[in-house]
């Protein structure tokens, strides 16, 4: 059952996914070679807690920390390490919060140094890919819109979708209805109606789109061994309209990036 939120709802849970952005922030200037993933995961506690938040990672399905951090062929849930980030690494880091009794939940996935063309390119269209789901999530739309358009754009562009791990409704709870594949047919799957508030996170392997899991029960990886690029943001139904309630902005100013992407989805610019 899909629960739908107010308008003060949807607020409060802007607020939540504006920690998580803010954290991501942070962490932006913090990934460089030499640096352990450990070591990123208390700073984001620290900061979490600080903003009177609670890591809603933390905990969670017995989950051991604040941070699901999958560096180059984990795709998603790695556990944080002492294992120290090299240079030309990329990383997953994906990051939840509580406040006021919501969840806020995205990631991005960051350089570490210098990367190849091709792993650049990866995270590129991976990012590309999130947008273009981003625009088909207006009511009248159904999951399947969704699914498609990023489908479409990440398998022209040679890379694999993986299947069996897809984003999903938020809220109160972590995880609430629908899923949200990043695979899918035009027209399919559950409507989309005005107050949802859902995850949007494509998954994209650079090679097939198959995945297998360590034996520590989260960590999982590609199936080829190649890597993989993973980014979200939370987005709400306002006005028939997605409305991007996190945002990159945090990382962007840290790295020095200049963009756009985000205003077509934002009533109100951010300020902040």
């Amino acid at each position: 059952m899909i629960i739908t939120k107010t308008r003060e709802e949807i607020e409060l849970m802007r607020e939540s996914a504006l920690i998580v952005s803010k954290t991501l922030g942070i962490l932006a200037s913090e990934v460089k070679p030499g640096v352990t993933t450990l070591q990123l995961d208390k700073l984001a506690e620290e900061f979490i807690r600080d903003q009177g938040a609670v890591p809603g990672f933390l905990g969670l399905y017995d989950f051991p920390n604040t941070l699901c951090m999958s560096p180059n062929t984990q795709v998603v849930h790695g556990i944080p390490n002492n294992t120290p980030l090299q240079e030309g690494d990329i990383i997953s880091i994906d990051c939840g919060a509580i406040k006021n009794d919501f969840y806020g939940d995205h990631a991005y996935t960051f350089a570490v140094g210098e990367i190849s063309e091709e792993v650049e390119r990866l995270l590129r269209v991976t990012k590309e890919s999130l947008y273009l789901g981003i625009a088909e999530l207006k009511v009248g739309n159904r999951v399947g819109d969704v699914g498609y358009a990023i489908q479409k754009f990440t398998e022209e562009a040679g890379y694999g979708v993986v299947r069996e791990l897809v984003g999903h409704g938020l809220g109160r709870k972590m995880h609430e209805d629908p899923e949200m594949p990043n695979y899918g047919r035009r027209g399919k799957g559950k409507k989309f109606i005005e107050g949802m508030v859902v995850a949007i996170e494509p998954m994209t392997n650079m090679g097939t789109q198959r995945i297998k899991q360590l034996q520590d029960g989260w960590t999982i990886l590609t199936a080829d061994g190649k890597p993989s690029a993973h980014f979200e943001h939370d987005v709400a139904i306002i006005d028939g309209k997605p409305e991007i309630l996190s945002t990159f902005k945090y990382i962007n100013k840290a790295l020095g990036i200049e963009t756009d992407e985000e205003d077509a989805f934002r009533q109100e610019l951010l300020t902040v």
